[in-house]
């Protein structure tokens, strides 16, 4: 079974909205050099879009009102929406640049994973609500083997994040910590 660690939309403009998101940065630093050290590919996913939004529906009520009341903030080109630099991606380490929620969707993600036979996903992410929960349900309805880093997401609303965590992502993953994953690679 082949691995790859997902970091998505860890992006400048939303760790700034989380004020630095209560020490995820530095358990999503430890994931990734804990990922490189055991070789198992590490991808990062962000969201952005073209000047002006010509992806964007009117329709799509989410990216809507974001690009609307983020404006240029959210093209492909602004800082906000460039990886963290924290979690700079090293050399080799592909950037999925997605066009809506799910990490899968408006992106080459399954090209990049099926070209390294990569058949489990470690998530990661921010919102748990958001990328992490779409990601999740698209992967697990392609056949994904799942794991969810319960302490590498976050979520502006803690107790849709509990939930999540608790309830729901456990019926299609296994969830646990960066610390326990960390002796899992180191174990193997």
């Amino acid at each position: 079974m082949s691995s790859a660690l997902l970091v998505m939309d860890v992006r400048r403009g939303i760790v700034d909205r989380y004020g630095g998101a209560g020490g995820l940065l530095n358990r999503l630093t430890r994931a990734v050099a804990a990922a490189r050290e055991a070789g198992v590919p590490v991808m990062f996913v962000r969201v952005a879009f073209r000047p002006g939004f010509p992806e964007v529906s009117p329709a799509n009520r989410t990216f809507r009102a974001t690009t609307e009341a983020a404006g240029e903030a959210f093209t492909e080109g602004s800082p906000a929406t460039q990886i963290h630099p924290a979690l700079a991606p090293g050399a080799g380490e592909p950037v999925v640049l997605k066009k809506r929620v799910s990490a899968f969707t408006g992106s080459d993600l399954e090209v990049l994973l099926r070209s390294r036979r990569v058949t489990r996903l470690v998530l990661t992410g921010i919102a748990t609500s958001g990328v992490v929960l779409s990601t999740l349900r698209e992967a697990a309805d392609r056949d994904y083997e799942l794991t969810v880093l319960a302490d590498g997401c976050a979520d502006a609303d803690e107790e849709v994040h509990r939930v999540l965590i608790e309830k729901v992502f456990p019926r299609q993953a296994l969830v646990m910590t960066v610390e326990e994953w960390e002796k899992e690679l180191k174990d193997r």
